[in-house]
């Protein structure tokens, strides 16, 4: 069930997909769904995947794994946090499941797509079923698919964060005629549209590379309040990677006359709130006001 809210006159529904989980929420357990039913077909045991200190992704690969009996392994960007893994929200709740890491420097780690790379870990690990860096592939796409119901036709816009492009490119796929897609980047760079190309199936959206707050993880104090404002005004929370920026950005879209008052407006909500507990203490430590 998509919560109304309305900004200056337009009419702005929320899918609340963090709600669709305690652990695995929202496009996470979309993405990983087919994945899953994947490696068990295939008679893999143990998932493999990739991510940083304060991953959605490792947090909800680590979830999965437990949920549905299989070993879990996190390469993990950054040596350095193998001594810091309970003062971490993300890796100690990824241990409380079960999940194994690996940590390797953050210049191994660009090397994570490797055939060499990958066949180090299957000479360590044995064999493993290989979820990428953000869950995204082909089947994490079709899980994407699924967000969309029949019931959000009506929409004239369906707005999302962006990460890694399989969720945008699961909703464009999704989207009916006359609706326009537009994707909120978390972080900086041109080459997301390549990654989106590979999945999308119809040429109806949109990035809207305005609102990163200076690249992946940054956040500032404007980003903080408005987050902080929300969600008293609206009591639903908002990650401050991702939903929160494409919210600020969707705000200060209809702030500026970018929809007109008859529009319908869709925000998936993907969920990781998992992130704000690690995101406060970087903001304690940098005197900043929390994320309430």
């Amino acid at each position: 069930m998509n919560l109304p809210i309305a900004y200056k006159k337009v009419a702005i529904y929320i899918k609340p997909e963090y709600l669709n989980h305690k652990y695995i929420s929202g496009n996470k357990l979309r993405k990983l769904k087919y994945n899953l039913i994947q490696a068990k077909q295939e008679g893999f045991n143990t998932l493999l995947t990739f991510g940083g200190a304060f991953s959605n992704h490792i947090a909800a690969v680590a979830a999965a794994g437990e949920e549905y009996g299989l070993k879990t392994i996190g390469v993990i960007r950054g040596e350095e946090l193998a001594l810091k893994i309970n003062d971490n929200p993300t890796l100690s709740f990824a241990a409380s499941k079960g999940m194994e890491f690996k940590f390797v420097t953050r210049s191994a780690y660009r090397q994570k797509t490797s055939q060499a790379f990958i066949a180090e870990l299957k000479e360590e690990y044995g064999a493993f079923y290989l979820v990428p860096e953000g869950g995204t592939n082909a089947l994490a796409v079709k899980g994407c698919e699924e967000i969309l119901t029949p019931l959000d036709a009506e929409m004239d816009y369906i707005c999302c964060p962006v990460g890694t492009g399989g969720t945008i490119s699961g909703l464009i796929n999704a989207s009916k005629d006359g609706q326009k897609v537009l994707g909120f980047p978390a972080l900086k760079g041109d080459f997301l549209s390549e990654d989106i190309c590979k999945f999308a199936q119809k040429e109806n959206w949109e990035l809207i590379t305005d609102y990163h707050f200076g690249g992946y993880a940054k956040i500032n104090l404007q980003l903080i309040s408005f987050i902080n404002k929300f969600k008293q005004t609206y009591g639903i929370p908002l990650d401050p990677v991702y939903t929160g920026k494409m919210m600020y950005g969707l705000f200060d879209l209809i702030d500026k006359g970018a929809f007109s008052q008859q529009s319908k407006i869709l925000a998936i909500h993907t969920g990781g709130l998992q992130g704000i507990p690690g995101m406060n203490k970087t903001l304690k430590q940098k005197k900043l006001p929390l994320i309430q």
